[in-house]
């Protein structure tokens, strides 16, 4: 019998008169929180959990996956694709372990999981007993926090913590581990949303009078150029950037995990940031006199050499993680708040402005860019299939419209700069960690989370090896995820610096593979294999129509490279169009 009452700050508590076990009420919080899946990978400290599972099959959506690393990239897409924390299961000892890949993916991308460890029973932690590891010292360092359950009734509080810390602020991962014994054991269960903690504060109030003297300095800039990162997305930003940068005529350049944020058949759309980027928006951040930065930490790789970054520029920043400002690159002005109270607070103190003269600057650029490499990249001609055209196909077919999942290396650099993504689009890839075996798992947890919407992986034959148990996964749930593999029979980007950098040297990069179609085959998913380009566009549709997963191998040139490239210890502005 369940009844409702009001906690003293208003909140409905949830209370049961029967007792239930710890495993029972973590998976009432779960339900709670608004959880409908659930992946994971079962064994002996985590039994209790699976076997009330069962109890609640009609409320929650268990995904076997092949690995647990799988699970944490299938929980991350779903988070990334459905705006909600994604929910991970694994055991003690190496089913904890082998989560950490996937919690480092999370954390440093800041996606917002929420990674349910077992233990072994609370009398035996610290004793090295079978299949017991300190999975907190461990996750410490690539978690936004995380906690161990000794107690059945310490369960509901820890869990309702674990996803207010996950979701507010800076999102990201968190974890918990519960003890065999807290799962056995009984507790009056009653369960209350977490909406405060004391020692941390994710709402901050706004810095207004630091917005107008962002105001101010916009308002007077001649050369202004819009930083776009993954906090756009995160804040649900991302008509305000459109609105502020449409006032002000300012173009948007984007970082990688950036770039549906601003829809990029868009005037004012510079490119992508970075190493593999835009020829326009590298050369002419080193000629802006006032960057906007919103939601992105100046990474390296978007960067370049620090010392000769933005030598003319003033610099704005707007991030909610304090601790990402002034990190990498000193500002001028800190705006330490969301992106879109911020940005919502600053649009009316902008002047409309056109700009024109600056932004045919990009253009100009853009032309250079478009001849020397689009063009030939992109352009059907002769030789061997290039991963551009592959990349500009899928992108002409779905119009922009759908899910793009990335592994990580030559093809993701092709996809970010080839996919034209609309205002429709998502795009989930391994930004920060860079996490080879990402793609397959990420593509069926993103379609575990957005059905009805195609959900396009495009991989390597180098990352597809990494986690291809994960067919098998797609077979059990027939996820209708459409997989272009790319295979050139190398670690392609590997093989590239080798080439660029090592005098050619391909010290274990080259691959030999096995016949992918036959290995699809073998899960009963359908593929077939291109090999000429007047294949190509066939396939693809063929693929899209499709009512279940298909594969479709392309076979692409060996030795080809991503360019433009900003090499190592280069300024932005030092970008390499050409090679050879």
């Amino acid at each position: 019998m369940k009844e409702k009452t009001k906690t003293a700050g208003g909140q409905d508590m949830n209370n049961y008169e029967a007792e239930v076990t710890g495993a029972e009420a973590l998976l009432k919080c779960l339900i709670e929180e608004g959880v409908d899946t659930i992946f994971g990978y079962p064994g002996g400290a985590i039994m209790p959990v699976y076997d009330k599972l069962l109890d609640y099959s009609d409320r929650l959506r268990h995904i076997l996956t092949r690995h647990e690393q799988g699970a944490a990239h299938a929980a991350q897409a779903y988070a990334m694709v459905t705006g909600r924390p994604g929910v991970c299961f694994a055991t003690s000892g190496p089913g904890a372990t082998n989560l950490v890949t996937g919690i480092a993916n999370a954390f440093l991308d800041s996606v917002p999981v929420v990674f349910i460890t077992a233990q072994v029973t609370s009398g035996l932690i610290g004793t090295d007993a079978f299949q017991e590891t300190d999975i907190l010292g461990i996750s410490t360092p690539v978690t936004k926090w995380n906690a161990q359950v000794k107690k059945a009734a310490d369960i509901p509080d820890t869990i309702a913590r674990a996803f207010y810390i996950a979701r507010s602020g800076r999102p990201g991962p968190v974890l918990v581990d519960i003890s065999k014994d807290a799962q056995f054991e009984n507790l009056s269960y009653s369960y209350r949303k977490c909406t405060y903690i004391r020692s941390y504060n994710p709402v901050i109030p706004l810095h207004i009078r630091d917005i107008e003297s962002a105001a101010v300095m916009i308002n007077h800039a001649d050369k202004p150029l819009i930083l776009a990162g993954h906090g756009v997305i995160l804040s649900g930003a991302a008509d305000e950037l459109k609105a502020l940068a449409e006032k002000g005529g300012i173009p948007v350049a984007a970082t990688l995990l950036g770039l549906p944020a601003f829809p990029q058949r868009h005037r004012l759309f510079a490119g992508m940031l970075g190493m593999h980027g835009n020829y326009a928006p590298n050369v002419l951040t080193n000629q802006a006199d006032l960057i906007i930065a919103i939601g992105m930490r100046f990474d390296d790789r978007v960067t370049g050499n620090l010392k000769k970054y933005a030598p003319e520029a003033r610099i704005i920043h707007i991030e909610i993680d304090k601790a990402e400002i002034n990190k990498n690159v000193r500002v001028d002005l800190e705006i330490n708040n969301d992106a879109r109270e911020v940005l919502t607070a600053l649009l009316p103190l902008l002047r409309e402005k056109s700009r024109e003269k600056w932004i045919r600057e990009f253009r100009i650029l853009d032309r250079v860019e478009y001849e020397k490499v689009i063009r030939p990249e992109t352009e059907p001609g002769e030789g061997e299939i290039r991963m551009g055209e592959v990349v500009n196909t899928v992108s002409d077919i779905t119009e922009g419209d759908a899910v793009i999942v990335t592994d990580v290396g030559q093809h993701q650099m092709a996809v970010a700069r080839y996919y034209r993504f609309s205002e429709k689009s998502i795009l989930v890839t391994s930004g920060g960690m860079g996490t080879m075996g990402f793609g397959l798992p990420a593509s069926l947890g993103a379609a575990s989370g957005n059905p009805g919407k195609p959900v396009i992986a495009f991989i390597g034959d180098g990352g597809f090896q990494m986690t291809l148990q994960e067919l098998g996964t797609i077979m059990q749930y027939q996820i209708p995820v459409k997989i272009i593999l790319l295979n050139n029979s190398f670690l392609g980007m590997v093989r590239q610096w080798q080439e660029m950098f090592f005098n050619g040297r391909y010290a274990s990069t080259e691959m030999v593979n096995p016949d992918f179609v036959a290995l699809a085959g073998a899960y009963g998913i359908q593929a077939r294999s291109v090999t000429r380009r007047e294949e190509l566009s066939q396939a693809v549709g063929t693929m899209l129509a499709a009512e279940g997963p298909f594969l479709v191998e392309v076979a692409i040139g060996r030795e080809a490279n991503i360019l433009p490239m900003v090499e190592p210890g280069a300024s932005v502005s030092e970008v390499t169009l050409t090679y050879r």
